[in-house]
């Protein structure tokens, strides 16, 4: 018993052990099991487990080098380049995005978190085209994905999009591969708390 309250709370898997030892050291001694916590470590575990087939399922599929997952305490981040997903301009998406999307998609319809869906691009000013500016292209892209995972069987309850246009880059606009990494779309799904 000393044990499962020495276990650090920040860390998510010793977390969801430390729940699960918790309600079993309650059912053991007749206690009444708190059915929050209960639920709390099932959903953390269903979590686990679709991150771990999500990985399964990139691989798989041959996405795995065209997707990269990021995991901590508050979500499971997928980020994906705009060459994967869109023509340069465009907030359409190409046949392959569909083929890339839709495993994804079907790992994350399995458990009913919210998923937040991010558009981003680089500085680059738009003169020509359909989009004014480089947040609606970011704000039309993330719809996009929105679209396409909702015509997919998730809820849209679940669905939520964004655009940040360019004011969220991870690399250096000055260069060319810099301003490649800034176009991309971020797909999380946000844990249990």
């Amino acid at each position: 018993m000393m044990f499962s309250f020495s276990i650090s709370k920040a860390d998510k898997t010793k977390s969801r052990k430390y729940e699960e030892s918790l309600a079993n050291i309650q059912k053991f001694f007749g206690g009444k099991t708190d059915a929050k916590r209960l639920e709390r470590a099932k959903a953390q575990e269903a979590e686990s487990s679709m991150e771990s087939n999500l990985e399964k399922s990139m691989e798989a599929g041959g996405i795995s080098s065209l997707v990269q997952m990021q995991s901590d305490a508050r979500m499971v981040k997928l980020v994906l380049t705009e060459g994967v997903l869109f023509a340069s301009g465009s907030a359409d998406l190409k046949e392959p995005a569909r083929k890339v999307l839709a495993p994804i998609t079907a790992e994350l319809k399995k458990i009913p978190n919210r998923i937040i869906i991010e558009g981003h691009t680089d500085n680059v000013p738009i003169r020509h085209g359909k989009y004014s500016s480089n947040w609606e292209l970011s704000m039309a892209r993330a719809y996009s994905v929105l679209l396409f995972m909702s015509g997919a069987g998730i809820s849209a309850k679940q669905l939520a999009g964004m655009g940040y246009g360019e004011n969220l880059p991870i690399g250096d606009n000055a260069k060319a591969g810099g301003r490649a990494k800034n176009r991309r779309i971020e797909i999380s799904l946000v844990k249990t708390d």
